[in-house]
């Protein structure tokens, strides 16, 4: 896997679409947002970027797009989101396409704040076509079935009335119940079996059944596997922050590239896997 301190390689030109996922952002991690925002930055240097995934879990926590839509305008001007919101506008403007995924922490993300940037809101399974390949794409916590009480956990959370009825509580009330479920969820996977928070090889199977590739993230476990005898599994890493107490930290995510040589065009693209580092 090959490792690069900025998208910006030797080849910028061949790159066609980045994928990502398990970012986890938050305003208490700010070095993971400056990451963020250098990989955008990156972006808009490739002269042939025309697709950004967003694969699930873009934030740690998300109660609502009102959270942020409600706000004022001045608000808005020192808010954390917004430096995030303008870059992205930047890139879509640019013509890159960006397409966010619901992961199992941001499930009540919506339109309404996507189209803040000229984002689409996506579903899973997602196909797209890398050269001659169909790839299925998708969060990856549907893929550990082993883990019973998170997949009953997830079914009820994804229910529209669900949602429904999460959305009409009041911010206030949204924000203490997203903290009493993320602690929970801490404490349940201390005590869970490490094979039972990764994905299942039936799962696995019965998702490839239909693609040639599949890919996701979720895991937090970054590695290419032979899914079958014929057929790859792809997972992207979470972003990291490495060196935590230096003057200077790190951050480090595996990500996905499709890349396409000018020559021979998007009928010839190759997938990757690459990490990417930055200094914050």
């Amino acid at each position: 896997m090959q490792s690069f301190n900025h998208l910006i390689t030797t080849r910028p030109h061949e790159v066609r679409q980045v994928l990502i996922s398990d970012l986890h952002l938050s305003p208490e991690e700010p070095a993971l947002v400056q990451a963020f925002l250098a990989l955008l930055d990156d972006c808009l240097a490739l002269p042939q970027l025309n697709r950004l995934f967003i694969l699930g879990d873009w934030f740690e926590v998300w109660i609502g797009d009102d959270a942020y839509l409600t706000l004022s305008e001045d608000a808005r001007q020192i808010h954390w989101l917004t430096p995030l919101i303008v870059k992205l506008k930047k890139l879509r403007i640019a013509g890159c396409e960006i397409l966010v995924m619901h992961g199992n922490r941001d499930f009540l993300l919506g339109q309404p704040f996507c189209s803040l940037f000229g984002g689409e809101l996506i579903y899973e399974p997602y196909y797209l076509t890398v050269g001659q390949q169909n790839y299925r794409l998708e969060h990856g916590d549907a893929l550990c079935t082993d883990d019973k009480k998170y997949q009953f956990f997830r079914k009820m959370m994804r229910n529209r009335f669900t949602q429904w009825y999460l959305l009409n509580k009041s911010l206030t009330k949204r924000l203490a119940i997203a903290d009493k479920l993320r602690q929970k969820s801490q404490q349940n996977n201390a005590n869970k079996a490490a094979y039972i928070m990764d994905v299942n090889k039936d799962a696995v199977i019965q998702a490839i059944a239909d693609s040639d590739a599949l890919l996701h993230g979720h895991t937090h476990r970054p590695a290419i596997h032979q899914a079958t005898a014929d057929k790859k599994r792809y997972v992207l890493g979470d972003w990291r922050l490495l060196d935590k107490d230096s003057r200077q930290s790190k951050v480090s995510a595996v990500i996905g590239a499709v890349t396409a040589d000018s020559d021979t065009g998007d009928n010839a693209a190759d997938f990757e896997l690459v990490e990417f580092k930055i200094l914050v």
